[in-house]
């Protein structure tokens, strides 16, 4: 077997390769473009196992390794370079450090979801980012009327209020930015809306997408996207884990039996964390208890850092739904 440790760019790629029998180590410079990579697995006489660090330019990669029967392992970038101690930082060097990981079966392999909850997290990121967009244009239409004297808040997105928006003079340019902002508006909702129904079906054909929607506030959206984010449940033995990788957790530098934590980490997926807090928003309003939470924490340390505590109880709380399905025994020892 083939053993190839790969630094992977978006152009080309830097490989270490070694041939088990002979234990020969062969560097090489493959351009992607022109070709020349696939033409190299391709002539494999037998397969091979390929390391490289997790990217997001790789999917080609991934499904051409896949036809041709090649093993792929993707590890955790950040552990890989912590594995680096000398100062010069070339390709090949970190090709065979790669590959040296693979020889010594230390390589930090990543658990990596499949093409169609892939495509299906594409499907939850268009979502979101066309909310945001749409967000963005109501603000600029709302900042243009109260200039006008006209300030109408959520009432400015009603029937009347769109007429009233409609009837204000402005300059030739002004008018001109209002039209084609009420023309985004208009092409992005139902564009949003049909994405919307989309995701609900989805999220319908999977029970536990389907069981984090019993927890108020957590709708379609947040549970297919916490389903899809977190992959397998098992991968998280305790709820502190889940939040480390959702980034939630606070940063720290202790020594000296001194204890100094920061903000939050930010490590993990920033759609998650976004959603998760707009989620525990809306749960603080009907849940009594995160309520309370809530409420002790805005008076305390102030609203931003009640929001972002409040998501990382309700993250915990949607683990846990899940590990009692999963592990039914583990139901008894709801710590973190």
């Amino acid at each position: 077997m083939f053993i190839i440790g790969c630094d992977f760019h978006t152009r080309f790629q830097q490989i270490a390769m070694v041939d088990s029998p002979t234990g020969e180590i062969i560097e090489r410079r493959l351009d992607h473009e022109s070709g020349e990579a696939r033409k190299f697995y391709e002539a494999l006489p037998s397969c091979a196992r390929v390391g490289m660090e997790a990217t997001g330019h790789a999917h080609w990669f991934e499904r051409m390794l896949a036809e041709q029967g090649h093993e792929l392992l993707v590890g955790d970038a950040a552990q890989i370079r912590a594995g680096i101690v000398r100062k010069q930082k070339t390709d090949p060097r970190d090709a065979y450090h790669i590959l040296k990981m693979l020889l010594e079966n230390r390589f930090p392999r990543i658990w990596i979801p499949s093409p169609a909850e892939r495509d299906l997290r594409q499907l939850l990121q268009h979502r979101v980012r066309l909310v945001r967009f749409r967000t963005s244009v109501m603000n600029q239409l709302h900042a243009l009327a109260m200039g006008q004297g006209l300030c109408r808040r959520k009432k400015l997105w009603t029937t009347v209020g769109r007429r009233e928006l409609d009837g204000l003079r402005f300059g030739f340019w002004a008018n001109r930015r209002k039209q084609e902002l009420l023309d985004m508006l208009d092409r992005l909702s139902p564009s949003i809306e049909e994405l919307d129904l989309a995701i609900k079906a989805e999220a319908a054909r999977r029970a536990d997408a389907v069981r984090l929607m019993e927890q108020s506030g957590v709708g379609p959206v947040t549970a297919l996207a916490f389903v899809l984010t977190l992959g397998p449940i098992g991968r998280f033995p305790k709820s502190k884990q889940l939040v480390s990788y959702l980034g939630l957790n606070p940063t720290e530098s202790s020594s000296g039996g001194k204890q100094r934590l920061g903000s939050i980490s930010k490590q993990g997926n920033s759609m998650m964390r976004y959603l998760l807090v707009e989620a525990a928003h809306v749960a603080s309003r009907f849940d009594p208890e995160l309520r309370r939470n809530y409420q002790r924490l805005q008076f305390r340390r102030g609203s931003a850092v009640a929001k972002v505590a409040s998501a990382r109880k309700l993250a915990v709380r949607l683990y846990w739904k899940l590990r009692d399905v999963s592990q039914p025994s583990a139901a008894g020892s709801h710590a973190g």
